[in-house]
């Protein structure tokens, strides 16, 4: 059967040229065809546009059709050119409205359509062409049309959109506020107007949402975003799959959860992002117009969560689809420098990450490619020769070759006389110029280079005014640049100018980033090479804003790679510097400030925020105010690779105000500040810690007194001896059991006792303290992997160490202290649980389980109010979480496995697989007491950062257990069952109950035991108490 069209064509044929009816059918053929080309894209519908010119011809001055046939042409030309693109199309177009509209005066019933037909031509010109005037007229118009369709008229929603439309346009072009005000309530209208169960709700939806994010981005409101996303997800929802515009929904609603992401930092954000960006690309497959656009965004997405989390895969993804965004965009397309740029920023990021020369090489190759395309006058080109400068000095720094430095300077040159005064990125400019200058200065020693970096250095400073978030990385670099001329020419001025800058970073307002951190760092190092008297302030400041940076990291395995970058030797050596000035409290407190920094931090956001729960949810709504600016402030830390001065001016104004709210709360004055001395002592108060510290500058001990001033003892070795012999007794540890390791221990232990451990003692003779005693000893670097609670002459008629004193360990005075004050609190009842597996997934068979977990039985069951044991199949990872739920007294036999490299992946062996650390820190245990980790090296970490303490032992301290057994190396079965059985005897108190107290002399005594037994030395010491 024939269409409607060709129905119309077979009426037109029976009458001849001049019947008075042929313009009208002309006319409806036209319309009819254009229906069809609406409906199924066949091009040569398009020729209505003949149809209509004929009509047109027809149609003599003063017919009554003539302002309908022009009106049609002009329709018809207007679709032909979104069709084809000719601009002569859409100009003829133009002038047809122009010439329709003058024949529909004022009161004519069909003057609004010609109106908006007009304005939607003109609208067209001016996103082809942009030329102001257009739009304006464009704006006019549809204002004029809006008058004409009063609240009632059907095509009043029409009329509100398109105005709104234009003026958004308008905002995007000029950035006046009034008319993107506007433009939304003009949206809200329409909306009003568009029911649920309207065909074009989900297009308004869409267009108040885009709109709403337009005003977040130039004015910062949350509620807008947060808004926009609703609105999104209303318009997804009205969007089904199979729906046409299903993909642009998908696309703006991931755009606006990127968006908020940034702002406030929350992962889920992303993740959702990046999952409706997939879901988007899969409905542009090859071929579709928007594809290299999906593509590009699900790129940008899965590089900034690799920023923000560090995993590989998620960038190599995003170089993968930068690259097929790329193809899509060849050259003449008008997005192909965009592509260009963030494949190579993408590259540059892992070449960072990775060091593969490639990477760098084809990144340089890609930013000289969008260079060309971004010619003198583009818009992009200082960001184009900047990129390419920065990328050419990394080649330099790896390579070394002397041409690239040059090319680099030059392009920074070019640059910077794209960024004249006034300009947001000169003193990015200025810097890296400078920076490149001192480069080359160091490589030659031309003196002019580094006159003229150091000036360009003061013009940036000028540029970063006291709260702006790079003040400090440019007071830094030009203190090293003046500290460097210092050197060459040996002016005073330039080193007391170097230091009086460094000397300005403690008073930094903004929330403390990397760049503060790494800032403080260099005054330490330019104070040390060159014995200035601002040394230990220098410690002091960059442990304070390492101790501020930290509280805005998410307290997540994975950022425990910035904090070991980070803190590296600081803490150490900052005792040192402490010692050497003679403040032995100082030493104390910034010593605890920099280690363990990553557990510190998880008790930190696990107590603090439980104590806010005050009456009329005061605490409640400071925590997540505080919460929110902390995540947002972290996102704009993970992903700012341009100065965001004013955003992280804003939000550190709101996070101080609300910290110093949170400061006014009863026994909050210091929340979040680092401990002072005073509560640091009271870690001695049963008996005293000696923290044992090496530095490249000098070791030291110091013995910290519940009721006095710390005592200092020098030791006379270095930092390299300690690792030497750190070193050595990691060898002879690997070969236990073999005959000839007996001796090398002995050596070991008599080395710890010559140089270390007997000059402790005789002091703590000298201090009253009692044979027999506990002490706790405290090590720090190195110290912290040889065996100090076994040190000894190892003589006939000579005691050791443990002859002498009952030695526990603890990683901080922190810990101790927050172990001592969790007062215990199962009065009423003592729930134990004996995990043991003997047979875990790929592991060899553990045989004295099973009777090792049978004696602590036959003890325990009558004296505690519940025994659970949890043996084989049953002790999976969740079945000790679980049972770790409900007990507060842990006992568990198994294989523990170190991981030296990752340390967060050191496990105990379970049937179905590791309980590693990072499940055991995401546990929220209600007051766990002891801990007897009966498994092979618990006290193993990390081997590059031993004082973070990340191993088996101090995780389950740190997750609140307040007394801990662990062992230093492979603990042989047999021996673990005796000291198991004799330990369970003596932690029974007087009253019959355990006492997690009584854990470091019971240890004590089951390994005297041991010694009667002739078992050999190294099973004798393997096992430490920790804690309490």
């Amino acid at each position: 059967m024939a269409d409607d069209a060709e129905q119309r064509r077979a009426v037109l044929q029976k009458y001849s040229a001049g019947y008075s009816l042929r313009s009208r059918f002309l006319n409806n053929l036209a319309n009819r065809l254009r229906n069809r080309f609406s409906r199924r894209g066949v091009l040569a519908d398009l020729d209505d546009v003949e149809q209509c010119r004929a009509a047109l011809r027809t149609c003599r001055p003063g017919h009554s059709d003539l302002s309908d046939c022009l009106n049609n042409l002009a329709v018809s030309l207007w679709d032909r050119f979104l069709q084809r693109g000719v601009p002569s199309d859409l100009d003829e177009s133009i002038e047809l409205h122009r010439d329709a509209l003058l024949l529909r005066p004022p009161g004519h019933s069909d003057r609004s359509e010609s109106l908006n037909n007009l304005a939607v031509s003109l609208g067209d010109r001016f996103t082809q062409r942009g030329v102001p005037s257009d739009l304006d007229e464009c704006i006019e118009l549809h204002r004029d049309a809006l008058l004409l369709r009063p609240p009632g008229h059907s095509d009043r929603p029409d009329s509100l959109n398109n105005l709104a439309v234009s003026l958004r346009n308008r905002f995007l072009q000029r950035g006046v506020p009034s008319d993107l005000d506007e433009c939304i309530e003009l949206h809200r209208d329409a909306l009003l107007l568009r029911p649920s169960g309207h065909s074009l709700r989900s297009s308004s939806l869409n267009n108040l949402a885009i709109s709403l994010r337009d005003r977040f981005l130039q004015r910062g409101v949350p509620s807008d975003l947060d808004e926009c996303i609703e609105l999104h997800r209303d318009a997804l929802l009205l969007r089904p799959p199979g729906h046409s515009d299903r993909s642009q929904s998908l696309n703006n609603l991931a755009n606006s959860l990127w968006d908020r992401f940034l702002q406030r930092g929350v992962p889920s954000d992303l993740d959702e992002c990046i999952e409706l960006h997939r879901d988007a690309l899969l409905l542009r497959p090859p071929g579709h117009s928007d594809r290299s656009l999906s593509l590009n965004n699900l790129a940008v997405s899965l590089g900034d969560r690799f920023l923000q989390r560090g995993v590989p895969s998620d960038l190599d993804e995003s170089i993968e689809l930068h690259r097929d965004a790329l193809l899509l965009r060849p050259p003449g397309h008008s997005d192909r420098s965009q592509s260009l740029n963030n494949l190579a920023a993408s590259l540059w990021d892992r070449f960072l990450q990775r060091g593969v020369p490639s990477d760098l090489d084809e990144c340089i190759e890609l930013l000289r490619d969008a260079l060309l395309l971004r010619p003198p006058g583009h818009s992009d080109r200082s960001q184009s020769l900047n990129n390419l400068a920065v990328s050419l000095g990394d080649r330099f720094k790896q390579r070394g070759v002397p041409s690239d430095l040059d090319e680099c300077i030059e392009l920074h040159r070019d640059a910077l006389l794209l960024r004249p005064p006034g300009h947001s990125d000169r003193s990015q400019s200025l810097n890296n110029l400078a920076v490149s200058l001192g480069d080359r200065f160091r490589q030659r020693g031309i003196p002019s280079d580094l006159d003229e970096s150091i000036e360009l250095h003061r013009d940036a400073l000028l540029l970063r005014p006291p709260g702006h978030s790079l003040r400090s990385r440019s007071l830094k670099n030009l203190a090293v640049s003046l500290g460097d001329r210092f050197t060459q020419r040996g002016v005073p001025s330039d080193l007391d100018e170097s230091f009086n800058l460094f000397s300005q970073l403690p008073h930094t307002s903004h929330a403390v980033s990397r760049q503060d951190l790494a800032a403080a760092k260099s005054w330490v190092t330019a104070a040390e090479e060159t014995n200035h008297a601002s040394a230990l302030l220098a410690y002091q400041t960059a442990l304070k804003f390492l101790d501020q940076h930290v509280t805005l990291l998410s307290s997540s395995s994975r950022n425990f790679d910035v904090i070991r970058m980070a803190t590296a030797s600081l803490a150490v050596d900052a005792f040192s510097c402490s010692i050497r000035h003679r403040a032995l409290t100082t030493a104390v407190e910034l010593v605890e400030q920099g280690r363990a920094v990553f557990w510190t931090q998880l008790a930190r956001l696990s107590s603090p925020f439980d104590e806010l729960s005050l009456p009329g949810d005061t605490g409640a709504v400071l925590v997540e105010e505080f919460k929110q600016l902390s995540s947002r402030l972290r996102a704009v830390f993970d992903l700012s690779t341009e100065d965001q001065s004013s955003q992280v001016r804003q939000l550190t104004i709101q996070w101080n105000d609300v910290l110093s709210r949170i400061r006014m709360l009863p026994d909050l004055s210091r929340f979040l500040l680092p401990p002072l001395f005073s509560d640091l002592q009271k870690a001695a108060d049963e008996g005293p810690v000696i923290i044992v510290n090496a530095s490249q500058y000098s070791c030291d001990a110091l013995i910290v007194l519940c009721d006095q001033d710390p005592v200092h003892i020098p030791i006379d070795i270095t930092q390299t001896y300690v690792s030497e012999l750190s070193t050595e007794f990691q060898s002879v540890a690997e070969q236990f059991g073999c005959s000839d390791q007996q001796n090398k221990l002995v050596g070991i232990l008599r080395k710890l006792w010559h140089h270390i451990v007997e000059p402790v003692v005789e002091v703590l003779r000298l201090l009253n303290v009692r044979p027999g005693s506990r002490i706790w000893w405290c090590p720090t670097a190195e110290f912290t992997l040889l065996p100090l609670h076994a040190a000894g002459p190892y003589e006939r008629e000579r005691d050791n160490l443990p002859q002498i004193y009952i030695s526990s360990y603890t990683p901080t005075l922190a810990t101790l202290v927050r172990a001592r004050q969790r007062v215990s609190q199962c009065a009423s009842g003592q729930c134990f649980v004996a995990i043991g597996q003997g047979n875990p997934e790929g592991g060899k068979e553990l045989r004295c389980v099973a009777p090792e977990l049978a004696a602590i039985a036959q003890r325990l069951i009558p004296i505690v109010s519940s025994f659970t044991p949890l043996e084989d199949s049953d002790a999976t990872v969740q079945g000790v979480l679980d049972a770790l739920n409900h007990n507060q007294w842990l006992h568990l036999a198994c294989h523990g496995m170190p991981n030296r490299q990752r340390p967060f992946e050191s496990s105990f062996a379970m049937r179905d697989g590791p309980l590693m650390i990072k499940d055991i820190i995401r546990s929220n245990w209600q007051n766990p007491e002891f801990a007897f980790l009966s498994a092979c090296h618990t006290t193993v970490g990390d081997e590059n950062s031993p004082d973070e303490s990340i191993h088996l032992a101090a995780a389950m301290q740190f997750s609140g257990f307040r007394s801990v057994i662990g062992s230093m190396w492979s603990v042989d079965d047999d021996v673990a069952q005796q000291v198991v059985s004799t330990f369970y005897d003596k932690l029974v108190d007087d009253s019959g109950r355990l006492d997690c107290r009584r854990a470091a002399v019971a240890l004590h005594k089951a390994v005297k035991k041991l010694r009667r037994n002739n078992v050999p030395l190294e099973q004798q010491i393997v096992f430490v108490h920790i804690g309490v």
